[in-house]
């Protein structure tokens, strides 16, 4: 089995997992498949997956409807960063 985190990943035993999985690390087994999830991330995988599930869904409908464009359609100051700067604070004179 493996413990995988960002782009580290390390081959374990069964004595080692409980310590990578408190650190983080995802443990997967040999085929690739994830038996247990690391603790202290930012958001609980439950969250997640039922989040990035809908996410496929909704895009699956929307590409099938022919309207998924991958923002094609957006308003160019919807892409640009805000412009950063001073403001001088003095009236004109």
């Amino acid at each position: 089995m493996k413990a995988v985190k960002g782009n580290k990943e390390y081959t374990i035993g069964d004595a080692q997992k409980k310590a990578y999985q408190d650190a983080g690390y995802d443990i997967v087994d040999d085929d690739g498949e994830i038996i247990a999830h690391g603790r202290n991330k930012t958001v609980p995988y439950g969250e997640y997956a039922a989040l990035k599930t809908e996410n496929e869904e909704l895009k699956c409908r929307l590409s099938g409807a022919g309207e998924f464009d991958s923002g094609k359609d957006r308003h160019p100051a919807d892409s640009q960063p805000a412009k950063k700067g001073k403001a001088s604070g003095k009236a004109g004179g």
